[in-house]
């Protein structure tokens, strides 16, 4: 492994575990948890000598550090029916959307060929069944 992928590989590892102690700050079970995997991982794959699924690891742990710091939140249960979230600032925020309850909701259209629902009001199925009955006879 040439120097510069071996940096870039100690270089996620660091940083993952700079990300978990900020993402998992306080809590002492995840900050253990999420430092067992992280080492695990790495420590599992450190064998590895093809450049290409190198490079797709360490992508991989790019990905999994943007997602810990933009996605996890952490609350903390305060009394019983309250909870104290901790959102830090690179947390991704979308927009609340008020449900309607006088909102109309349109069935799903049938799809060709979809056997659920009887086509042509079950006429034909009819027509089929009576042909073949009087068949039988």
């Amino acid at each position: 492994m040439s120097q510069s992928v071996r940096r870039q590989v100690l270089n996620a590892f660091k940083k993952l575990h700079r990300t978990r102690q900020y993402v998992f700050h306080g809590d002492e079970r995840a900050l253990l948890a999420g430092r067992q995997k992280i080492n695990e991982s790495f420590q599992q794959n450190r064998n590895e000598t093809n450049a290409e699924e190198i490079q797709k690891m360490i992508q991989l742990a790019v990905d999994v550090d943007h997602e810990l710091r933009t996605n996890i939140i952490q609350a903390q249960k305060k009394n019983d029916d309250v909870y104290e979230l901790r959102i830090t600032p690179g947390i991704t925020r979308l927009d609340n959307v008020v449900f309607n309850p006088d909102a109309v909701i349109e069935p799903p259209r049938r799809r060709k060929g979809d056997k659920t629902t009887e086509c042509c009001g079950g006429a034909a199925m009819a027509a089929l069944e009576a042909d073949v009955n009087s068949r039988k006879k």
